[in-house]
């Protein structure tokens, strides 16, 4: 997932400067190269927590980054919805090999991240059955 997260940032990162707005751009709207390396900065930010921390709420963060990544890519391929609000025009239909690293790297992290959150455990338990007998205890299950 940590990989995958890896290569959203280096595509988002590389092609930040590409998408600054032009001369004629509308004012009051955020650059897409500011879109591009907050998306660069999450994606790695995202990487690293779950390195650090294989938790839950970094795994669900894994899966926020990596997912409305895909949903943002796939989207401005297919559909021209032009500027929305301070958002500008982001439409691409021309689809090229960094594109697809970007995709596979998006895609692999959300379904890791989606598995990462059902299955992982909380640290310890295993390792020590007195607190494993009462965490059941405390939850209410005998």
């Amino acid at each position: 997932m940590a990989a995958g997260l890896a290569a959203d940032a280096f595509v988002h990162w590389r092609f930040a400067p590409d998408m600054a707005p032009g001369p004629n751009a509308p004012s009051g709207a955020i650059g897409g190269d500011v879109l591009f390396r907050a998306e660069a900065v999450a994606a790695a930010l995202a990487g690293l927590l779950v390195l650090a921390w294989a938790r839950r709420w970094t795994y669900a963060l894994a899966f926020l980054v990596a997912t409305s990544a895909v949903g943002a890519l796939l989207l401005y391929y297919y559909v021209d919805f032009g500027q929305l609000g301070p958002i500008p025009r982001m439409y691409d239909p021309a689809w090229s090999a960094d594109k697809t690293i970007s995709l596979v790297g998006e895609g692999v992290a959300t379904l890791a991240a989606l598995v990462g959150f059902f299955t992982v455990r909380k640290p310890g338990l295993r390792d020590d059955p007195h607190r494993a007998a009462d965490s059941v205890l405390v939850n209410g299950r005998a």
